[in-house]
């Protein structure tokens, strides 16, 4: 049987203080869009949107 490899997010804290935040953007050359994702901790959502 193979092993399951678990992957872990920063140190402590835990899975529960981050959130994946999935932003479309808009492509100033093209004019298309695009998605961007990142990991955040909770607290820095509002701040990642924003942008």
């Amino acid at each position: 049987m193979a092993k399951k490899t678990v992957a872990t997010l920063g140190k402590g804290g835990g899975a529960k203080d981050l959130t994946k935040v999935i932003k479309a953007v808009k492509s100033p050359k093209t004019g298309a869009y695009a998605f961007e994702e990142k990991i955040v901790p909770n607290s820095k959502v509002k701040e990642f949107i924003g942008k």
